[in-house]
């Protein structure tokens, strides 16, 4: 089996598709078990502190996904420049790993200027076509 050859834009999407199972994995880690899986929205709401954190960054993540696949698929479409998008693009995957570290680890500031640089970004991902 081989790899389609995808743009780093692409494989990006794929790594932001991804993050937010990252952040659930995190919040359930150690404290999740099969009983729990009857009702995971109510083991959720129950959790606080990171754990909570960790599923507020999955939701979130979720949240922002459209605007971002969307974003590179119009970049791509308009004819973007592909070192550019693929820079931008890498540049989002980067701000949503730190905004979640900063999310979990309750750094309520950084976060909000990690969200308001990604989403900055993904406006310029957007614009980037010629």
């Amino acid at each position: 089996m081989s790899l389609p050859p995808l743009s780093v834009a692409y494989w990006c999407v794929l790594v932001a598709a991804v993050l937010p199972y990252v952040s659930a994995y995190i919040a359930k880690a150690g404290a999740f078990n099969l009983d729990d899986n009857k009702a995971p929205r109510e083991w959720s709401a129950r959790q606080g502190g990171w754990r909570a954190r960790a599923n507020s960054a999955q939701a979130n993540g979720f949240e922002g996904l459209p605007f971002f696949v969307g974003a590179v698929v119009i970049a791509h479409q308009l004819g973007a420049a592909q070192a550019t998008l693929d820079m931008l693009a890498l540049a989002y995957v980067v701000l949503r790993m730190a905004y979640i570290a900063a999310y979990i680890s309750g750094i309520g500031t950084l976060r909000s200027g990690l969200w308001a640089l990604g989403f900055m970004v993904n406006i310029a991902i957007l614009f980037a076509g010629r």
